[in-house]
């Protein structure tokens, strides 16, 4: 009998330091040599892992979203003292946006969407991000569905990305995105469904 496949697994195991090497390097400036170092591998391990470098970042953007999602549910489901689950969670984002620094890999992804593969990974992502938050505003608001929290789902994502840009180009202190994120985003769940 054989030795049983470890692919998963290994992928598993790299794609974090691989994600955090995107990070911090961008897509372009993050060479599969690179890479491989950081992992502690060969090259060749990386590429029986996966079949390209542009096959790595697309990973690596869905393993963002699944880190932000797997800690989102284990806010949620945490006991909060009269809480709904959004305010919960902004509560948590005012306090720790961007602490992994992952958003950088978004960044550079953003700069690679000529590619159909990185344009696609990237509009999965973000419709993702739309579709769980705007499940917490209906639920705190306690609708369904509506539009107007389509609109400040949206607006959530754009706030993110407004912090991160303030705090990427030393625009904002900490004290600032946090109030900005807590109060603006306190704002949109307190608005009323039209």
């Amino acid at each position: 009998m054989g030795r049983p496949c470890r692919i998963d697994e290994q992928r598993r195991e790299l794609l974090p330091v691989v994600a955090r090497a995107f990070a911090e390097l961008g897509y372009r400036r993050a060479t599969t040599a690179e890479l491989a170092r950081r992992c502690r591998v060969r090259e060749n391990i990386l590429y029986r892992l996966w079949p390209s470098k542009k096959a790595m970042f697309v990973a690596s953007i869905d393993y963002v979203y699944q880190q932000s999602v797997d800690t989102w549910t284990e806010i949620v489901g945490g006991s909060g003292g009269g809480s709904t689950p959004a305010e919960k969670l902004l509560a948590y984002e005012a306090e720790h946006y961007g602490e992994g620094g992952l958003y950088r890999l978004i960044f550079a992804g953003l700069n690679e969407t000529d590619d159909p593969d990185v344009h696609e990974a990237l509009k999965n992502m973000y419709g993702r991000f739309h579709r769980f938050i705007q499940t917490q505003i209906a639920d705190h608001q306690g609708v369904k569905t509506s539009g107007r929290a389509d609109l400040y789902a949206w607006a959530f994502v754009g706030l993110a990305t407004v912090v991160n840009i303030g705090k990427e180009l030393g625009l904002m202190g900490v004290r600032k995105r946090k109030e900005l994120f807590g109060k603006v985003g306190q704002m949109f769940l307190d608005s009323g469904i039209e």
